[in-house]
Order: structure tokens, then sequence, then C-alpha cells
């Protein structure tokens, strides 16, 4: 009984988690694509990325290597290749975990369901190709429009997670005081 109170809790406070992150984000999501992207610094950017991963692990029970995370900072592209002069970007972040392939369809079925459960849409989703394990769940969230993968990764035993943040702008710089005397 304990253990189901446990787990029924974890999932609760993750969920909680996940509300709290994305409220911070989808707050300001423009629905107008001319208006201004949410302001997010780098860093909170990747600490949000990084917590939207970890929950996506501990769904599907599998441990993140901490030293596969990537973080890739890219300019905001317009249709026709322009770039805005404020400094807007979009994170890139990706962290891989060892996972016997076999496991792949439980674990990306695990996320598909918490994603779905979370409001994102599935773009993707796959267990298998030419009936081997090869899982991929591929969704988006329409309002704060971040996107969040799991795959199979390479390797027998990878499983790729990953999060792509919508365009962001990062808060202005501080303004240091001058004296007038």
């Amino acid at each position: 009984m304990t253990a189901v109170i446990t787990r029924v809790s974890r999932r609760l406070a993750g969920t909680a988690l996940l509300v709290a992150m994305l409220g911070a984000c989808s707050s300001t999501a423009p629905t107008d694509r001319n208006a201004m992207p949410p302001v997010k610094s780098k860093a909170d950017a990747q600490a949000w990325a990084r917590q939207i991963t970890e929950h996506m692990a501990r769904t599907a029970g599998i441990e993140i290597d901490p030293t596969t995370i990537d973080a890739f900072f890219s300019p905001c592209t317009g249709r026709n290749g322009e770039t805005a002069s404020d400094d807007r970007y979009i994170l890139m972040y990706t962290v891989k975990s060892s996972v016997p392939r076999a496991q792949h369809p439980e674990a990306v079925r695990k996320v598909r369901d918490m994603l779905v459960g979370e409001g994102l849409d599935v773009t993707g989703y796959r267990e298998s190709v030419d009936g081997k394990p090869d899982a991929l769940v591929d969704a988006f969230h329409p309002n704060s429009r971040y996107s969040a993968t799991a795959s199979t990764s390479g390797g027998e035993d990878r499983m790729y997670l990953s999060v792509i943040t919508p365009c962001l702008l990062p808060p202005p710089a501080s303004v240091s005081p001058t004296g007038t005397s």
C-alpha cells in the first residue's frame, strides 16, 4: 500500500512540476507569428528542458547519462532565412540513456502516455521497424509550442530524449547605474 501511495505521490509531484514549468513558458506564448516570443534566459531555458527530459526519464523508468547532455542554442530564423537583432533563440536539448533495446517500446509507450496526459499532441509514433524494436514518440505542445522526443538512438542500448523550445527572447541586459555627480 505504501509503495502505491509513493508512486502516486511521485506522479502527482511530477505532473505538478511539469504544469508549473509549462505555465512559465506558455503564459506568454504568442498566437500571432509576429508577436514577441516568451522571455526566458538561456540558463532558465536549459534548466526547464533538463527538468522535462528528467521527467520523461522518470516516467519511462530509465536513467539519464549526464555525460551525454547537449544543449545547442540556435538563432530563430524566419521563413526567408532572416534573423532578428534581439538575440532570440531556440534551444535544442538532448540527452541519452542506456536501456536494453527490447525495453525501448515500453519506455516510449510510457513517455507517450505521460506527454498526452500533459496536453501534448503526438505527431509521430512507432515501436518497431522491420519487426525489431526501434521506438519513437514525437509530441508537440500546442500552447507552449515546444516539442519533446523519446527514441531509439544509434547503438543497441541507447535511448534519446530531447526537447526543442519555441523561439525565446532573452531578458534585457541589466542596466548598470551611472552617477551624475
